[in-house]
């Protein structure tokens, strides 16, 4: 009975994760987008901006692609993030500087799909050593979360 149950567990978890908007893997989350690569990077900047988080930079891609003649889809890189919150996990782990400012990496796949993807923060966290920091971790996915919900939905 315990196995069964454990199992049934285990399956409804994994569909749970599979049928959820967001797909995470090695500390990646990606979401679909309901616009297209520019109109989401806008409405990110925008969330950004009125929250007042700097941005920092915008790379394009597919620009820097095109410049040497080589075709990719829309790309893009936003480079954003609040000092305020950074600063208290860099000071914890220096080598956590090249992870921070965050990062959203705005793209189209081959079938036209938009996805929005970051680093998670709990993923980052770990990869730095910092595990005592869980509060202002969670702070950060849950403002990263925000974000990405103004970015994509519709």
């Amino acid at each position: 009975m315990k196995k069964t149950i454990l199992t049934l567990l285990a399956i409804l978890g994994a569909a749970a994760w599979m049928a959820g908007p967001a797909a995470a893997q090695g500390g990646l989350v990606s979401l679909k987008s309901s616009h297209d690569v520019v109109d989401t990077a806008n409405r990110l900047e925008s969330a950004l901006k009125e929250k007042g988080v700097t941005v920092f930079a915008r790379i394009d891609h597919a620009a820097g692609a095109q410049g040497i003649g080589q075709p990719l889809k829309p790309t893009l890189l936003i480079i954003f993030g609040n000092p305020a919150m950074g600063t208290p996990l860099i000071r914890r782990s220096r080598s956590m500087g090249i992870d921070l400012p965050l990062k959203a990496l705005i793209w189209e796949d081959s079938a036209g799909q938009v996805w929005f993807s970051y680093n998670a923060p709990e993923y980052l966290a770990r990869r730095h050593g910092i595990t005592e920091m869980g509060e202002q971790v969670r702070k950060m996915e849950n403002a990263l979360s925000n974000f990405a919900s103004a970015a994509t939905l519709p």
